[in-house]
């Protein structure tokens, strides 16, 4: 796919990320945005479909199996004159660090609503890591065609508990489970939609006129404009602002919806703009070439078992081939192995721009938060990812010990991915390593990968702490003897005691009073 218009120059970029709580149907939609965008012919978002493929952003083996996603994928779209590099991110909580750093990589969020369902506690989480990051949020309500909530009570629920306004793009003729077709709230024209046989393709749209829509489908279309405007017009400032989320509804199952989204992204989203740096000022666009590492992932080329290390450009024009700097080793890095990423479909890519991500292939030298900029021009670091501090802890250990470099090999490669914590316990040593993550399903994703891509199975034992905290001055000391701690190092050397739970917490600090024990960094939520 070209990212360029016909006269050489690059095209409009716009960098989005799809969000939710689990199960609102976010690779359904990815794959509907594609369709919609001609980059693929069928959908595969729903499995045991006749005739539908496999999904297109969930592509690893577990996901497949499970029916969810646990890792971030990126897809590079073009609709209409404009290049959409869309990120579909994990629902499930268990994953959200991985959503999180995308969410550092876009200027712009879809939001996913069930219709039934509303807004659910990882949605709440999600709007509030927006707002704390300055990230917009356009708002997409799905599965309309099922029974669920009024619309105006959508809309209510997304002002009182989070702030937002809620301003309607398109509003639903018809309640939730009797959808007639979409309503365009400024002109009062009605798309109405005939469904393809399992949304594998486009359904089949009629635009009707106000007058049109009014004779075909009577009352029902005077009510959904008089819903529609007891709710404020779209306000591109507010927006932008964090104030108001342009409101649409569809179902992506079938695609309806889907065609006035993407043109809402490109109407309304914003393009790349300046990055703030680790310094406190900022990148302008139009700076030397510079980008970030937002993700780090093994594992997509069955064949040669490469690494690709995910960049999103943040200035300037990325080259392939040409050497740039690795702003936290100062050294110089060749690019040779350069790609736009499609799932896990990769093609060759010489030039990039700000908002593109360009999959460095063999990248064993970068890692999560890294920086890589021009080197004749001013250097810069852009700020670290976020993190997460974990909450559940296992040992692991190889299965076979004749496996045991196989075994210490996958387990440092999925830190440095970060799939899991690396902890390393003086007494247990390297052989049996503590992992520790946000939520269990994340060790569920290790032992998979562990058999399935490093061939050494391993085993795990779940150990009874709740809370980790940096060990600082002389808390190791401190806690020398003290029951149900545990002091680690973490593979970037830093000191981490593990405590059983809060109520342990508050014992050692009476106990030990000088104890500093502080948070480790957190993203807000």
């Amino acid at each position: 796919m070209s990212t360029e218009d016909h006269e050489g120059a690059p095209a409009p970029r716009r960098s989005i990320a799809v969000i939710s709580h689990p199960d609102a149907g976010k690779s359904t939609l990815t794959e509907a945005l594609a369709l919609h965008a001609r980059a693929i012919s069928r959908a595969g978002a729903v499995h045991g479909k006749s005739g539908r493929a496999g999904v297109v952003s969930d592509w690893q083996e577990i996901e497949q199996q499970r029916g969810i996603s646990i890792s971030s994928a990126a897809l590079q779209l073009r609709f209409e004159d404009t290049v959409i590099n869309l990120l579909d991110t994990p629902g499930h909580a268990d994953f959200s660090e991985d959503t999180y750093r995308v969410l550092t990589a876009v200027d712009c969020a879809v939001m996913l609503l069930d219709a039934a369902k509303g807004l659910e506690p990882q949605t709440l989480k999600l709007f509030a890591v927006c707002k704390a990051r300055g990230v917009p949020v356009l708002t997409f309500v799905n599965k309309w065609d099922r029974p669920g909530k009024e619309a105006l009570e959508l809309c209510d629920e997304i002002e009182q508990r989070t702030g937002l306004v809620a301003t309607p793009v398109t509003w639903p003729v018809g309640h939730a489970g009797d959808l007639r077709g979409l309503l365009d709230p400024t002109t009062g024209a009605v798309t109405t939609y005939h469904r393809a046989p399992g949304g594998a393709t486009l359904a089949e749209e009629r635009h009707l006129t106000p007058d049109e829509a009014t004779a075909e489908l009577g009352d029902v279309v005077e009510d959904a404009r008089d819903q529609a405007g007891l709710l404020p017009e779209v306000d591109v400032e507010s927006f932008l602002a964090g104030r108001t989320t342009p409101l649409m509804f569809g179902v992506a199952l079938t695609n309806i919806g889907v065609h006035q989204l993407l043109e809402n992204v490109v109407r309304l989203a914003p393009a790349p703009g300046p990055r703030p740096t680790a310094d406190g000022g900022v990148r302008e666009v139009d700076a030397p070439f510079s980008g970030v590492i937002f993700k780090v992932q093994a594992g997509m080329d069955r064949q040669h078992r490469d690494q690709v290390a995910f960049l999103r450009v943040q200035s300037g024009v990325f080259e392939r081939g040409a050497p740039v700097i690795h702003a936290q080793t100062g050294r110089t890095f060749a690019t040779k192995y350069a790609a736009t990423v499609f799932g896990r479909d990769r093609e060759v890519i010489d030039l990039a721009y700000p908002g593109d991500v360009v999959g460095l292939v063999n990248a064993t030298s970068l890692a999560v938060g890294d920086t890589l900029h021009d080197p004749d021009g001013p250097p810069v670091r852009f700020p670290p990812m976020p993190a997460f501090a974990p909450e559940h802890f296992v040992t692991a250990r190889a299965a076979d010990p004749g496996r045991a470099k196989q075994f210490r090999k996958g387990i440092a490669q999925l830190a440095h991915e970060g799939v899991v914590q690396l902890l390393i316990s003086p007494d247990r040593g390297d052989g049996e390593p503590v992992l520790g993550a946000v939520g269990p399903l994340q060790f569920e994703v290790v032992g998979f990968r562990m058999e399935h891509e490093f061939n050494a199975p391993l085993r795990t034992q779940r150990l009874p702490y709740e809370i980790a905290r940096l060990v600082t001055g002389s808390d190791a000391e401190l806690l020398a003897g003290a029951r149900n701690v545990e002091v680690v190092t973490r593979a970037d050397g830093a000191r981490l005691a593990l405590v059983r739970d809060r109520w342990h917490l508050a014992a050692l600090r009476r106990e030990r009073p000088a104890l500093e024990l502080p948070e480790l960094l957190v993203t807000p939520s």
